[in-house]
């Protein structure tokens, strides 16, 4: 999702700083109010009302006053019930003043709704019964919650460009839709169809998600009006500049065209054409390794952000500055462009799963290396990943979280749901073979093997759902080391135990559970697979013989080097601290 990703990692690692727009957002003259704990957390316990509809439509206009850093928003949302229900239950910014509630375009009295918490409930003025619709209209106004370090802080980013003209943006993954729109902030309350309308002053444009339906003047402000089908709530964006805009087409290998956009500022003209040209060997390699791209229909889009960046479905943030890092590609571009695929087409049902979203996209960029440059490239990038992986925390608790409990270190997994997710994934392929990976990646994200455009639809998965189908493509259980990588915190251990010529080995779980892992060891200059079937192998190696042990570095393990060097690197950041209180 948002970057919380490698060259960010690594340099809060080393002590360093990262830029993250090429022109600082402003800060906000406005003193903000507190947002309830409601409005800051993103998923957790459903309330039963949100369970009892189905989301059809959000028809939602907006209006930036970006003087006064305002948004008047008024939304028209549809739903259709599927079980009984006397009220609808949405999420929105108590911050945000509500003026008037309709249902079914009756304006509601006071006494119907309210919205002490964040959490906006509107009684109807008759029950529901399965199968009805029913439009709730709320129209609100104020000064929406300003993003402190976007897109880590969420919020409205109000930046000025280069030529001194308005650059705004949005980024609400981890606080939720709503921080500017009434929703409901879950990974499952995705909206079937969503129009969005976006007016703003007339020298400026205001690209969006999905597809243009047109612009309307009003002589000094425009409406731009756009159109997206089953977007990732927190993955409907508002962005409004004095961009520019490159455009092609893509010849996609499943017969269909695909329409590219990228919205950029004037003064970056030379090098968002160089980025453009990535777009096109991008779409090659998910197409080619994963399947078609789930969104063709409407458009492959990306839009300069004033902040570092983050997936939004069909216009992606990107804010890295046109870095180059020696990898020959936008790491953060390809970072964000991997979520269409793995976030918005398939959508963990909880935060739990995040690891879904986050270590599928971050094993893209090595295995998208592999595929531009080979081996080398591909090794370099998971070396890096694995002197981030902390196994503090497993990845995956079993139970409903929000989206601060997983990226929070302190009650989740933090940054290992990106770096150590995405290495047990190449330790996956390693095992199973590359067919069968390949093909358990197509089945979770699109739900059948042979995807093609038109006969698939956006969905939702779970971690279970994921282990089931690779022990359904490989015709074995492999329930064992999906225990052991997302389940428990530690990776596991290779002991080793010389007994005269003969070398043994087994691997030590946390918990002591079956790891049937297989082993690959050198002896000499030839290398033997131990199946290590109860966990256990040896091989004959008399003493000063050449052992290596997984030479080819296939097996997530605890490696001791690693552990040392974190120790290391923490010491460091401990020492630069403690000398910086001094001064």
């Amino acid at each position: 999702m948002y970057p919380r990703l490698l060259s960010l990692a690594l340099g809060a690692a080393l002590g360093l700083t990262a830029c993250t727009s090429a022109t600082a957002a402003e800060p906000s003259t406005v003193r903000q109010p507190e947002l309830t704990a409601l409005t800051l957390s993103s998923g957790g316990p459903m309330p039963v009302e949100q369970t009892r509809v189905h989301f059809d439509h959000a028809d939602l206009h907006f209006t930036l006053d970006i003087p006064h850093k305002r948004l008047a928003g008024d939304a028209r949302l549809t739903f259709t019930a599927t079980a009984p229900t006397d009220a609808v239950v949405l999420d929105l910014d108590r911050n945000l003043p509500i003026s008037q509630i309709t249902v079914n375009g009756k304006p509601m009295p006071a006494s119907a709704w309210s919205n002490p918490e964040g959490r906006l409930r509107i009684a109807l003025p008759h029950a529901l019964a399965k199968g009805e619709n029913v439009t709730v209209g709320v129209r609100y106004a104020g000064a929406p919650h300003v993003a402190k370090n976007a897109p880590w802080d969420g919020g409205f980013v109000w930046a000025t460009a280069p030529d001194g003209k308005p650059w705004v943006a949005t980024a609400v993954e981890g606080e939720g839709c709503d921080l500017f729109w009434p929703c409901i902030d879950q990974p499952t309350g995705k909206p079937d169809l969503v129009d969005t309308w976006v007016t703003v002053p007339k020298d400026l444009a205001a690209p969006g998600n999905g597809v243009l339906i047109g612009i309307e003047n009003h002589g000094a402000t425009r409406t731009w009006h756009w159109r997206i089908k089953r977007p990732d709530t927190y993955a409907i964006t508002l962005n409004v500049g004095p961009f520019k805009e490159l455009k092609g087409s893509y010849a996609s290998r499943y017969g269909n065209t695909i329409p590219m956009e990228f919205w950029y500022l004037p003064e970056h003209e030379a090098q968002a054409k160089e980025l453009f040209a990535g777009f096109k060997p991008m779409l090659d390699f998910f197409e080619q390794e994963i399947g078609p791209y789930p969104f063709g229909d409407e458009k492959m889009g990306v839009v300069e952000t004033p902040h570092k960046g983050m997936e939004h479905q069909t216009i992606n943030a990107y804010g890295n500055g046109y870095k180059m890092d020696g990898h020959g590609f936008d790491w953060l571009l390809q970072h964000e462009f991997a979520h269409e695929w793995f976030g918005n087409q398939v959508t963990n049902v909880n935060w739990d799963d995040m690891w879904l979203h986050e270590g599928f996209g971050t094993y893209m960029q090595p295995l998208y290396s592999q595929y531009l440059y080979g081996d080398m490239d591909y090794f370099d990038w998971l070396h890096q990943l694995r002197l981030m992986a902390r196994d503090q925390r497993p990845i995956v608790s079993g139970e409903r979280r929000t989206e601060d409990d997983v990226y929070n270190t302190h009650t989740g997994p933090g940054q290992d749901i990106y770096n150590k997710g995405a290495l047990l994934l190449h330790t996956l392929r390693q095992l199973i073979g590359d067919d069968a990976f390949f093909t358990s990646i197509r089945e979770l994200v699109y739900g059948r093997p042979d995807p093609k455009p038109g006969n698939f639809q956006p969905r939702y998965a779970t971690t279970k759902d994921y282990i089931d189908i690779v022990d359904r493509v490989t015709g074995k259980d492999y329930g064992w080391f999906f225990k052991v990588y997302l389940y428990d915190a530690a990776l596991p251990k290779l002991v080793e135990e010389r007994h005269g010529d003969t070398l043994a080995f087994h691997w030590q779980t946390e918990h002591g559970e079956p790891f049937p892992m297989p082993l690959d060891v050198q002896v000499g200059h030839t290398v033997q697979t131990l199946p290590m079937t109860d966990g256990h192998g040896e091989v004959h190696a008399p003493p000063g013989t050449l052992v290596i042990a997984d030479p080819h570095s296939k097996v997530l393990r605890e490696m001791p080097h690693v552990e040392a060097f974190q120790r290391w690197l923490e010491q460091q950041k401990q020492a630069r601290a403690k000398a910086g209180a001094k001064s």
